[in-house]
């Protein structure tokens, strides 16, 4: 095959198990070459400028700031970048945010294998794919006129509510976004506005209804407790 037909993959999951059994998959294709890997989304940022490849494979869930985040920051950086999110999230809420940040397709890690090649060829071609499963779940999310308490957050009030049920401290939060404090606290006071909830507890079952965490998820300390300006 030509070899400017080829089609570079950049690998972005924290699992460096899960990435091996990845690139094994992606380079079975002959015109997939799998150009870099990490497990974080600095080290991504910087291998997608480097890299330049022709498609990121990207996790939501990551260590630092989360997939949807980085790719919102990767495509500020270079608009043309594909971006393909490969996530355990069933829920229409994340495909919605990912997209909105500007991924070109959206697969469920509970997809068959073959899918995930078939994503990469589709977003490397510049189409949209989305997988079977979570296309379903968005036309029937659609269908129902679902108006849940996350629909008002914005971009950032998302991340940032993602973080906070996720046991993040308000300093911690700023760290990694890049903001200062204060505008992370009036983003949290924004987010228990818009959803209704009274403290961290109310946020964390919101949160678990929408699948934004797992149900057994623990109870995060709430940070009127432990940050103090």
């Amino acid at each position: 095959m030509n070899e400017k037909a080829r089609i570079t993959v950049l690998l972005v999951d924290d699992h460096a198990v899960v990435r091996e059994g990845y690139r094994r998959l992606l380079e079975m294709s002959a015109e997939i070459d799998v150009v870099g890997e990490t497990g974080n989304s600095a080290e991504a940022y910087k291998l997608a400028y480097a890299l330049k490849p022709a498609v990121v494979v990207m996790d939501i869930s990551l260590p630092d700031v989360s997939g949807i985040e980085t790719a919102r920051r990767m495509l500020a950086r270079e608009p043309a970048l594909r971006i393909l999110m490969f996530s355990m999230h069933e829920e229409a809420i994340f495909a919605e945010r990912a997209l909105q940040a500007g991924a070109a397709g959206y697969v469920t890690k509970a997809s068959a294998p073959e899918i995930l090649v078939d994503a990469v060829r589709a977003v490397a071609n510049g189409e949209v794919f989305l997988s079977r499963d979570i296309a379903q779940t968005l036309a029937l999310k659609k269908m129902s006129n679902d108006d849940d308490a996350l629909k008002a957050l914005s971009r950032r009030e998302f991340e940032v509510m993602r973080l906070l049920v996720g046991g993040d401290t308000l300093d911690a939060i700023a760290e990694k976004l890049r903001l200062s404090y204060k505008t992370v606290a009036n983003h949290q006071s924004a987010i228990r506005q818009k959803t209704g909830a009274q403290s961290a507890i109310d946020l964390l079952r919101i949160a678990q209804r929408y699948g934004v965490v797992p149900a057994e998820t623990a109870d995060p300390v709430d940070t009127r407790d432990t940050d103090h300006r």
